[in-house]
């Protein structure tokens, strides 16, 4: 049994640390994990797509269009143009907040996200819509969104790893004087997706 998750951002926002707590936790229990990052202009806010497979049946790195169990999105335009890899009944996690592309800024075009919403409420049976600044508010941080998408990724349980072992990934690959924060960002996710408020 494998599982694919698809995580697409913009450059800067943590896509690719994402996909590398899931890699390395999955690897950690033992599962076979392949992954690839597509990298446009990522340090001018160009398109981040990272895709991570994991599991018996995961014979190439690269996700085949309408085979992924979870997106992990942290811009709503990116979600749309990925849109095309979740199955259909594949879970999607969206980051409230627009990212304005380096395209969109050179061509003074306003962009704000709403319709890249609204078009995803459309199409996707389960659609999680997170509000990234006011988790991170929350958090003290404007730098743990990606462990928030993450954290109700995980709570999905379309992932097939637990709590704990995104702990252990933390542990393992992120600064120890940073533990704390994640760890807390992690389970603010996990409470989004689960609907429980503090």
């Amino acid at each position: 049994m494998s599982k694919s998750v698809i995580l697409c951002g913009v450059g800067g926002q943590g896509t690719v640390l994402a996909s590398k707590l899931i890699s390395y936790a999955a690897m950690a229990k033992g599962e076979d994990v392949k992954s690839a990052e597509t990298i446009g202009m990522a340090q001018r806010g160009g398109s981040v797509t990272s895709h991570v497979r994991m599991g018996e049946n995961a014979f190439s790195p690269l996700i085949p269009q309408g085979k992924a169990d979870v997106m992990i999105a942290f811009e709503p335009a990116e979600a749309v143009r990925n849109l095309s890899y979740i199955k259909e009944d594949g879970v999607v996690i969206v980051s409230k907040k627009a990212v304005k592309p380096v395209t969109a800024s050179l061509s003074k075009k306003v962009y704000e996200g709403k319709d890249m919403l609204d078009y995803l409420e459309k199409k996707v049976k389960r659609l999680l819509v997170v509000d990234g600044e006011k988790a991170m508010a929350e958090l003290g941080s404007s730098k743990v969104l990606n462990v928030v998408l993450l954290g109700a990724a995980i709570a999905s349980d379309e992932i097939d790893l637990s709590m704990d072992e995104i702990r252990a990934a933390i542990d393992a690959k992120i600064p120890e004087k940073f533990h704390e924060l994640n760890n807390r960002a992690l389970e603010a996710g996990a409470r989004l997706y689960l609907g429980i408020t503090d």
